[in-house]
């Protein structure tokens, strides 16, 4: 494989090439104060960071999401899925030169947080914007803070909305 990004090829006359990329799965969490949940694993060492993890075969974006947060922050939690933040890609290692990076906006409800799977022993804060802006902070390279000011404006917009479904039944 070395450097080169893998395709799969389409049935059919045309035989169109698709570029295949692993897909990222991040959570920003908001409460109703709007401060945002980030966790510091001790194991990770790189900082605090969001929920993430690896999208699964046959999982949506939302499904493979939750199923980060329930195994991240325990199954007492409750989130609203609200809508996508953001995605974009973004060199991973050598072996995957591209990966795609969805970042899932999710306002917290309710819920007992207790780090589980390969987040056990972290950290885990509610942290307001204005003290995210501190200098001395450290954060995982996947978080951006102009990503996470733009999930609270999004959460703002979107939290009192009407409930209305996210994907279809699959």
């Amino acid at each position: 494989m070395g450097t080169d990004q893998p395709f799969v090829t389409a049935a059919g006359p045309r035989r169109r090439r698709f570029v295949t990329s692993a897909v990222a799965v991040q959570a920003i969490i908001v409460n109703r104060a709007q401060e945002i949940l980030l966790l510091s694993s001790p194991k990770r060492k790189q900082g605090w960071q969001l929920v993430s993890g690896a999208l699964e075969a046959n999982e949506t974006l939302l499904d493979g999401t939750l199923r980060e947060v329930y195994e991240e922050l325990g199954s007492e939690i409750e989130v609203q899925p609200l809508g996508t933040v953001h995605i974009e890609t973004f060199h991973y290692d050598e072996q995957v030169q591209y990966m795609l990076g969805t970042y899932y906006l999710f306002a917290y409800q309710a819920g007992q947080i207790e780090p589980g799977d390969d987040m056990i022993g972290s950290k885990v804060r509610w942290w307001p914007l204005a003290e995210l802006n501190d200098n001395e902070l450290i954060f995982h390279p996947s978080v951006k803070l102009w990503m996470l000011k733009r999930a609270v404006e999004l959460y703002r917009l979107w939290n009192n909305q009407v409930d209305f479904p996210l994907q279809p039944d699959l």
